[in-house]
């Protein structure tokens, strides 16, 4: 279950008893149809349905769209660090902003239809006069990730006995003790990992996503819950015979692929959106991740069942963005502008977000490290093509060396570095501008110099002490 979130005060002109409701004219709808009619709200205005998704618009979104419309129970299917549980988290901006509820109920139920034998007597016996709340949309929202030992109990409920010491009858349904899904009436619950929840216990949730009502051991107790059930798996493991039982596939109205960013455009704008940066780290180095990660994605060293996240680029970017800030810290710099030797680290600090093929035991490093220099490569084409460098090669023609690496600073890298023909276009073309920071010319100066390298026109040496030597 999720963390309960901060209380939000409703507005005061809500109404706050029975009678009020009616007066005010509200009508009842369940969440489903409250879903519906925003979604479609938002379709013929144009708003934004799901603000923070990245690369889902024209594939998965859609499905979603669709589902949702048809009142359907949804499972996503996808690798790891796909954004399914954002995806899902997502859905309740969908919800009415503020919903009534019976004051006191443990099951939030809406004033014209309680669902237990005390609240229907509490309504009974008030009438016009019955409290009401109001739920916020952000508290209609349960969560359970699926675990092998995730009981019957922690989903739709047990006997509390507690309530039966107390000296309530056994069969009285009031001494039940609801579980998370009853507890989430009114809302949308999910179900993360749907496969690791043992098959027996998944029978349990077959009622719910056909008939909407629990049982609860032996009691004769029909709650009609209104809720929308999503789940989410890896697809390598929904289709492991006996994972998911059969009938509980069947009572899904909609299976949902979901995928990695399908180019490079979606993975950058992936990063720079949920990357927590420490230090600046220039496009063309978010560039050389996204690849990465994509390379890394595809390599037949990598398993490709277990999928490589999208939390992967995103920690290569700021695991790069710490090492430009400790270089800052070290070298007393004013600014922290990452480079390429930063981005070195993620091949060791990134290795265990990677499941790799049996026959790579040992090469591990080995592999992430090719991949990394291709990548830098791929981008050095890409957004230096056709530019004359030569200046940057006379630099070194001479026999000098040009000393750089993850503890030189900006203005010591710069001071060898002088006056080079053709930087102001290079500049331009990584988007740094006409007047650069020497920490952003820096940056600049060592992606070229790594270019010329990787392309097999300038030396490069690797010290013992962790220096970058190029040149001759």
């Amino acid at each position: 279950m999720t963390d309960a979130p901060t209380a939000i005060t409703p507005p005061t002109d809500l109404p706050r008893t029975l009678g009020e409701l009616r007066a005010s004219g509200h009508e009842f709808r369940t969440v489903k149809e409250e879903l519906r009619d925003n979604l479609l709200s938002r379709l013929r205005s144009g708003a934004p349905r799901f603000p923070g998704i990245v690369g889902y618009d024209d594939t998965v979104l859609p499905e979603v769209e669709r589902a949702l419309l048809a009142g359907h129970d949804m499972v996503l299917l996808g690798e790891r660090g796909q954004g399914k549980t954002r995806l899902i988290r997502g859905l309740i901006d969908l919800l009415d902003e503020w919903t009534p509820v019976i004051t006191g109920s443990e099951l939030h139920e809406h004033p014209y239809h309680p669902l237990t034998p005390a609240t229907r007597r509490l309504v009974a016996e008030t009438g016009d006069l019955l409290p009401i709340s109001w739920l916020h949309r952000s508290e209609r929202y349960g969560e359970k990730l699926a675990t092998p030992d995730t009981s019957v109990g922690d989903l739709i409920g047990d006997v509390d006995p507690i309530k039966v010491a107390e000296g309530r009858a056994l069969g009285d349904p009031d001494t039940i003790h609801f579980g998370l899904v009853p507890r989430t009436n009114r809302g949308i619950f999910a179900v993360n990992e749907l496969p690791d929840l043992a098959e027996r216990i998944q029978v349990s949730l077959l009622n719910v996503l056909e008939e909407r009502d629990i049982q609860v051991r032996g009691y004769q107790l029909r709650l009609p819950l209104d809720l929308l059930l999503v789940a989410s798996a890896n697809p390598e493991d929904y289709t492991n015979r006996g994972r998911i039982i059969t009938p509980l596939k069947d009572r899904f109205g909609a299976e949902i692929r979901t995928h990695y960013p399908v180019d490079l455009a979606l993975e950058t704008a992936l990063v720079r959106q949920e990357a927590a940066l420490v230090a600046a780290v220039p496009d063309h180095l978010i560039d050389v991740l996204a690849r990465y990660t994509r390379a890394v994605r595809e390599s037949p060293a990598v398993d490709a069942r277990s999928g490589i996240s999208a939390r992967f680029a995103i920690a290569a970017a700021e695991t790069t963005a710490a090492s430009a800030l400790r270089r800052a810290g070290l070298r007393q710099e004013r600014e922290a502008v990452a480079r390429v030797c930063d981005t070195v680290s993620v091949t060791s600090t990134l290795r265990g977000k990677v499941e790799f093929e049996s026959g790579e035991e040992g090469r591990e490093t080995e592999v992430l490290a090719h991949l990394l220099r291709v990548a830098t490569a791929e981008t050095f084409r890409d957004r230096l093509a056709g530019l004359d460098l030569s200046g940057f090669t006379e630099l070194v023609a001479e026999g000098a060396i040009i000393e750089t690496g993850d503890l030189v600073s900006a203005d010591e890298l710069l001071g060898q570095i002088g006056t080079v023909p053709g930087l102001a276009k290079v500049l331009d073309r990584l988007g740094l501008g006409d007047a650069p920071s020497p920490g952003q010319a820096a940056s600049a100066i060592e992606f070229v110099l790594e270019g010329l390298h990787l392309t097999r026109r300038l030396a490069k040496e690797l010290t013992d002490d962790g220096r970058t030597l190029y040149g001759s």
